[in-house]
C-alpha cells in the first residue's frame, strides 16, 4: 500500500510506501527537506501538515511539543503517512546543490587498511559499474548486520573514483557500529550503502578562495572535495588546515604534501597538538584554529570556509574565522557527534572556547 504526498510550495506529488517516513520518501525522490539528526531529536525537519493524517513515530517530546501536534506539525524524519498527505515546508534553494535522489547500492568490501591507530579505511566496490553519483562532501549510510542498523560516514573518495567508495571510520569506544567495522568486518564481505545524503559541498558558484579545516576522521569530506576540485582544474587558491594529536594519527599526510608540490594553488598546513617536544616534527604545533590563524595572519576575508571534525574543533574554528573578519554566511560545517560528545566528553585535540 502507498500514499500520495504533496509537498508545498513546490506543488510536487510523490509516492510514499506504507511505513516509509516523509523524509526518506522525499530524499529518494530527489527533494531535499531540511534535516539533521534523523532520529526525532533536533526538530530541524519539522513540517506543517495541511491535509491528511500521520503517525508521529518515536519523536522526542522536546523536539515536537504537544501543542505543535495539535497544530498539525510533525517531524519528517519519523512521521509516516496514514493517508494521502499535503505538507508545507521551507525549501532551501541552493544553486550549487544537485539534489540527487537517494538510492540503495550493494557492493563488496574490497580493501581495509589501518590509516591510524584508531581510523580504518574501508573501500567498497559497488555492483553498479558506474558507481554512485554524489557531490564531494556528501555522506552515505552503511548498513551493518546483526541488528546493528545503519551508520553515517562521509565519503573520502572523489566522485570520479567510479564504482569504488572509500570510507574513513574512527572507532568510538563502546560504539557497536564502529567496533564491528574495526573488529569483525572482512574483505569480501557483502554490504549495502544508501546515499548520497547531506548538504555539505563546495559552493563552486561563489568563485572565491577556499579554506578547509579538518580534525580527526573529519578529513574524509575535505579530502573528497579537494580531490574533486583539483581533478576539475580549479585554479582558485585552496588551503587545507588539518589537525591531529600526534604524527602517527596524521593520515594522508604524504598525499597532501605531494598534491601541494604538484598544484601551485593548493596549500597544506598540518598541525599537531600533542606531539612530543623532542620529536623531529617541523610543522605547526597546536590546534587547527590556531594554525589557521597563524597561516592567514588572522585575516580570512574573501574566502569560503568548510569545517569538518569534532564539535569542539568546529566551535573554536568558527570563533577564529569570525574574529578574522569572515562572515558566518561564508562558513559551512559538518559536525561529527558521537555518544561521547553527547555526554560532553572533551576531545584531547581541542581546547574548549
Amino acid at each position: 500500500m502507498s500514499y500520495q504526498l504533496t509537498i508545498e510550495p513546490l506543488g510536487q506529488t510523490i509516492e510514499v510506501e506504507e511505513g516509509q517516513t516523509i523524509l526518506d520518501a522525499a530524499l529518494r525522490a530527489g527533494i531535499y527537506l531540511p534535516h539533521a539528526c534523523c532520529h526525532g531529536l533536533c526538530a530541524t525537519c519539522k513540517v506543517q501538515v495541511l491535509d491528511g493524517e500521520v503517525d508521529h513515530g518515536p519523536v522526542s517530546p522536546f523536539a515536537l511539543m504537544d501543542f505543535e501536534r495539535d497544530e498539525q506539525k510533525c517531524l519528517a524524519c519519523c512521521a509516516t503517512p496514514q493517508s494521502d498527505l499535503v505538507i508545507e515546508t521551507e525549501i532551501e534553494e541552493d544553486v550549487d546543490a544537485e539534489n540527487l535522489p537517494v538510492r540503495d547500492y550493494d557492493g563488496v568490501v574490497s580493501r581495509i587498511e589501518s590509516l591510524t591507530p584508531t581510523i580504518k579505511g574501508v573501500w567498497i566496490t559497488l555492483d553498479t559499474p558506474q558507481g554512485m553519483h554524489f557531490q564531494a562532501g556528501q555522506y552515505v549510510n552503511l548498513h551493518l548486520p546483526g541488528g546493528i542498523g545503519s551508520r553515517a560516514f562521509s565519503v573520502a573518495s572523489a566522485p570520479a573514483a567510479g564504482s569504488e567508495v572509500e570510507l574513513n571510520i574512527r572507532i568510538i569506544p563502546g560504539g557497536q557500529g564502529t567496533s564491528y567495522v574495526h573488529e569483525q568486518m572482512k574483505v569480501g564481505e557483502r554490504v549495502r550503502i544508501s546515499g548520497p545524503y547531506g548538504r555539505f559541498f563546495v559552493k563552486k558558484s561563489a568563485q572565491v578562495p577556499m579554506i578547509f579545516m579538518a580534525g580527526g576522521s573529519g578529513l574524509s569530506s575535505p579530502r573528497s572535495m579537494i580531490l574533486d576540485l583539483l581533478a576539475q582544474d580549479c585554479e582558485l587558491p585552496i588551503t587545507l588546515v588539518y589537525g591531529q594529536r600526534i604524527r602517527a594519527e596524521l593520515y594522508y599526510h604524504d598525499e597532501f604534501l605531494a598534491l601541494a608540490e604538484r598544484y601551485g594553488n593548493f596549500t597544506y598546513v598540518p598541525a599537531l597538538s600533542g606531539e612530543p617536544p623532542t620529536s623531529d616534527w617541523q610543522g605547526f604545533r597546536g590546534f587547527v584554529h590556531e594554525a589557521a590563524k597563524a597561516h592567514f595572519d588572522n585575516d580570512f576575508r574573501g574566502h569560503k570556509a568548510y569545517l569538518c571534525g569534532p564539535p569542539l574543533m568546529i566551535d573554536a574554528s568558527i570563533s577564529t574565522l569570525m574574529q578574522g573578519r569572515l562572515f558566518e554566511r561564508d562558513i559551512y560545517t559538518e559536525k561529527f557527534i558521537s555518544a561521547g560528545d553527547a555526554q560532553q566528553v572533551r576531545s584531547p585535540l581541542f581546547r574548549s572556547i
